[in-house]
């Protein structure tokens, strides 16, 4: 423990275990990822005492434990209570862009990063396909989301209100013969995405081109994020497009647990 926080201890009344989490979080936030040894040794804390402040820090939602290497991480709460939406956004694609490579290497095809603003999908990442034809979405498009997979996905597991929000501004924007215009078809088309657990966009946004959209979701089930997978329309069709979206819905599920 620095001494600095030692000689404080010794002079001013302070509660010792709420010390020792907030330096403990110091430590954790000093790397992407921390095993418990190096943090035991960063702070001067018995493994024990890390591993029982760990557990606390976890269950409260401040750091993540990446169960696959036993590695820790903040969470996206604590960047939250930190700073504005750059650095939210910033912490999301930290976490997402593993997902999106391993679901990129599965599909061969070029993988997204999405997040929702009001009723317009931002792209803010990418996972490119090795594909000589493929698809390529310029980091920072803004789209309409009822046109696109990802769009439909964040859309369709957002609160009643923001529904409502959405389906009070038809007729909506037609951007191919195939985007849904209508409030009563987008309203069943939502209601089939959230049964099934993923979108799947037909020609909606761009003639020729398809995607699957699947949500991020948080505690109270509602997207803070998607993923999508887009490729030319004939290729899509090729692919088992409920196995692929099981493999990405495992993809999603452990972001939500790391984004805590």
């Amino acid at each position: 423990m620095p001494e600095a926080v030692r000689r404080s201890f010794r002079s001013q009344p302070i509660v010792h275990s709420v010390a020792r989490a907030l330096t403990l979080l110091e430590a954790v936030a000093a790397r992407d990822e921390v095993g418990l040894t190096d943090l035991s040794r960063d702070t001067g804390l018995q493994p024990s005492t890390v591993h029982r402040l760990l557990t606390t820090l976890i269950a409260c939602g401040y750091v993540v434990q990446n169960k696959r290497a036993g590695r820790y991480h903040l969470s996206h709460k604590v960047v939250a209570l930190a700073g504005g939406p750059e650095l939210r956004i910033a912490r999301l694609r930290v976490v997402a862009h593993p997902h999106l490579k391993a679901i990129r290497d599965h599909s061969d095809e070029t993988t997204n990063l999405v997040v929702l603003e009001r009723l317009t999908a931002v792209y803010v990442d990418q996972a490119e396909s090795s594909r000589a034809v493929r698809m390529f979405t310029q980091i920072g498009l803004r789209a309409v989301a009822h046109a696109t997979g990802g769009g439909k996905a964040m859309l369709a597991f957002q609160p009643d209100e923001a529904r409502a929000d959405l389906l009070a501004n038809e007729p909506f924007k037609s951007l191919t013969s195939h985007t849904i215009t209508s409030a009563t078809t987008m309203r069943n088309e939502l209601d089939r995405i959230r049964a099934r657990g993923y979108a799947i966009e037909n020609e909606e946004y761009e003639t020729g081109v398809g995607c699957i959209g699947v949500p991020v979701l948080n505690d109270n089930q509602h997207a803070t994020a998607a993923i999508s997978v887009s490729a030319p329309l004939a290729r899509l069709q090729q692919l088992d497009i409920p196995k692929l979206a099981t493999f990405m819905a495992g993809h999603t599920r452990e972001m939500s647990q790391e984004l805590g």
